[in-house]
């Protein structure tokens, strides 16, 4: 006859055991738990997973997961193991307390968090109550400081006592809310750890310039012209962040839309006309960019005075000047970068900024 264990159950997984003992450990330590609930323990008080066992209910654990994590519930001191390493014996012997010479079976539910015992009733929390030496203990397994532990008592103390509720372990309750403030902490460190100032020779990664260039249908040539100014205003801000892939993203596609907004009004090849004015668009994408507007008009006699002088017809003067005070820009504030080179070692796809003025008010490749 076949047990309630060999069909395909459900694992009953609380919330508070994954944030005390994490997920992998509660996931195993939930299937151990009801495997104890619906077998015979033996003689001396285990139980036994075998291999069969592990593939019908742990069938995402490999031997070596297993042998891991139960090894990890053994450190914190919530199972007590007794066979060999699981993934040279496939079987794993197990009881939830400390094994004796002749012990009878113990039941072990599965619980929310590891619980103190009491043979008392539910009660309200002292206003000077104070964790045991167990549940430090147990806290210190899971390897929280115990000055972090004992630093939550006062806020533990007064929430429980305003909300009027009872509880038949405190201990077990302070457990619990002194894990889950753990790892909160532990998250938010490691948050901070990744947030970083933008460095100076920061580039895209390879996946955003592919997002940007292949699926936006952006210019290799604008979104590389657009990385100086992008590194030259988080510098100035001093700002630290983890997501600048992101946020360049945005930078450029907004550039972009108004870039190609501008297009669509400057189609027909003309000479530069002697007072011709940048369009609004222009000032749109450089205050985007976030360019000094200023500075921008007072390029214009210097850009005015060249084209005139060469009479060469272009369709997209407010294209040619808009890559012309980026190029000053970055100049202006040293932003150079590396050129790019063909598999023949001779310069590709160069930016503004390594070119000569004349090479940038000359180039068509806008």
């Amino acid at each position: 006859m076949s047990s309630p264990f060999d069909t395909e159950r459900p694992i009953l997984l609380s919330p508070a055991l994954g944030a005390t003992l994490g997920l992998e450990e509660a996931t195993l330590f939930a299937v151990l738990a009801e495997l104890a609930d619906l077998r015979q323990a033996t003689a001396n008080g285990q139980w036994q997973l075998d291999q069969q066992d592990a593939h019908k209910r742990l069938p995402f654990f490999s031997p070596l997961d297993i042998e891991r994590v139960s090894k990890s519930l053994a450190a914190k001191g919530v199972l007590f193991i007794s066979s060999a390493p699981y993934q040279q014996q496939g079987l794993l012997q197990y009881s939830f307390n400390a094994p004796a010479a002749s012990a009878p079976r113990q039941a072990m539910p599965i619980v929310s968090a590891p619980q103190v015992a009491n043979s008392g009733g539910a009660s309200l929390i002292a206003p000077n109550w104070q964790p045991d030496s167990d549940t430090l203990a147990r806290l210190a397994q899971l390897n929280v400081d115990e000055a972090f532990a004992r630093a939550q008592v006062p806020e533990f103390v007064t929430y429980w006592r305003d909300s009027g509720e009872a509880q038949r372990s405190w201990g077990a309750k302070f457990h619990q809310q002194v894990i889950r403030k753990w790892r909160e902490r532990e998250t938010f460190q490691s948050s901070r750890e990744q947030m970083r100032p933008i460095d100076f020779d920061w580039h895209p990664s390879a996946e955003a310039m592919e997002m940007m260039t292949k699926h936006a249908g952006i210019t290799p040539q604008f979104v590389e012209d657009a990385i100086p100014e992008f590194i030259l205003y988080w510098q100035e801000k001093g700002t630290s962040a983890d997501t600048w892939n992101s946020k360049f993203i945005q930078h450029v596609r907004r550039q972009w839309a108004r870039y190609q907004s501008s297009l669509e009004h400057d189609a027909q090849p003309q000479i530069l006309a002697s007072n011709w004015q940048p369009s609004a668009d222009v000032y749109d994408i450089l205050r985007l960019a976030n360019i000094d507007l200023q500075f921008a008009k007072q390029l214009i006699p210097e850009f005015l005075l060249y084209w005139r002088e060469t009479k060469q017809a272009h369709s997209h003067w407010n294209t040619k000047f808009l890559q012309h005070v980026k190029y000053h820009w970055a100049q202006r504030h040293q932003l150079t970068r590396a050129p790019a080179t063909a598999g023949d070692g001779k310069p590709s796809n160069r930016s503004t900024r390594e070119r000569s003025l004349v090479e940038d008010l000359t180039d068509t490749s806008w």
